[in-house]
């Protein structure tokens, strides 16, 4: 049961978040097997002066080995 959460900046629309939620679901639908009411996906937008704490130092940088994508930036 795949839980995805999307966080980012405020200001993606809601035709962005939609367009990412279908495309993520569909990718985890083709490449793990599951199905799509198997699938759950979030978006929490997160403030650019909040970014460092609630989500590098926790999301980030805490879980640095667990990333399979892994960001060009630090903080």
């Amino acid at each position: 049961m795949p839980h995805i959460i999307v966080k980012a900046w405020p200001g993606k629309t809601e035709e962005q978040k939609r367009e990412l939620t279908r495309r993520i679901t569909q990718d985890v639908m083709d490449v793990l097997a599951y199905n799509e009411d198997a699938v759950s996906v979030a978006f929490v937008e997160v403030a650019p002066d909040q970014w460092a704490e609630q989500v590098y130092g926790p999301d980030i940088k805490a879980q640095w080995d667990a990333l399979y994508k892994k960001p060009g930036y630090s903080m």
